[in-house]
């Protein structure tokens, strides 16, 4: 699973979540790619789970990229545990999607393959995802 080999700070906070992504939203690599039309956040596993769809489907044949990281920390309360006593620690990281954002590309494959990979990639993923192309 990906997450940062080190943090400036232990805990992070929330934050908000508003616009669209300026950053990554254009193909920089591959030639079909996988792009957010929702807002959230992505966890690690969410993005493992993605890529083992993805690279499945394409039978590990042409170049998959990950153009997302999960640098954010979300922290979580234990259960059955009383309100108060400060924050929690850190229970998994996150990425940080805005609309536009593209998560994956992939290249050296038809599109038939790469739309049919994405599909199967999309179910996993929280948010509503588009296929696109190099045009």
């Amino acid at each position: 699973m990906l997450l940062p080999k080190k943090v400036k700070f232990r805990k992070q906070q929330r934050g908000t979540n508003r616009g669209l992504a300026i950053r990554g939203s254009f193909i920089s690599f591959g030639d079909y790619a996988l792009k957010s039309v929702d807002r959230g956040l992505l966890t690690s596993r969410q993005i493992e789970a993605a890529r083992k769809a993805i690279s499945h489907e394409t039978k590990r044949g042409g170049k998959l990229w990950i153009r997302v990281f999960p640098d954010k920390a979300v922290s979580k309360k234990p259960n059955e545990t009383r309100m108060g006593s400060g924050k929690s620690p850190t229970d998994h990281y996150a990425a940080v999607i805005k609309p536009g954002k593209i998560v994956f590309e992939l290249g050296g494959v038809t599109e038939e393959t790469a739309r049919n990979a994405f599909y199967k990639a999309s179910a996993k993923l929280p948010l509503k995802m588009r296929f696109i192309s190099k045009e």
